[in-house]
């Protein structure tokens, strides 16, 4: 069975900054991308950002471009989100995915991501 488990979630006042873990059984090394997803309540779930395993190529949706990172060690297989200068619309549950997407370098909501993690919540107050 396939694990993926989030962590690092919590509530941060606006302008800080919450760095997201992931990590996941080791088949899913074999998977060529991950990703970062978000769901505010309400609303659809969001794609944040992507990794490609094979070069670390990276893209991201437009709203957390230069504040956001994500990053892949391969060797422990740990996914990470750097997030810096949060804003409120940053609210939602966090959620780490791997799988076979046809472009792992192009934002999507997510379902064509096979394995997921049950979340962790962030919460940004003004």
């Amino acid at each position: 069975q396939v694990h993926v488990e989030e962590s690092g979630g919590g509530s941060v006042q606006a302008g800080g900054s919450l760095t997201l873990s992931c990590v996941a059984s080791a088949f899913t090394k074999t998977l060529p991308c991950m990703g970062w997803f978000r769901q505010a309540p309400g609303k659809e779930r969001e794609g944040v950002a992507n990794i490609y395993r094979g070069s670390l190529s990276t893209v991201y949706t437009d709203s957390v471009k230069g504040r956001f990172t994500i990053s892949l060690d391969k060797g422990k297989n740990l996914l990470t989100l750097r997030m810096n200068d949060l804003r409120p619309d940053d609210d939602g549950r966090y959620y780490c995915a791997s799988g076979w997407p046809p472009n792992c370098l192009e934002i999507t909501g997510g379902s064509d991501f096979t394995y997921w993690g049950q979340g962790t919540q962030v919460t940004v107050y003004s």
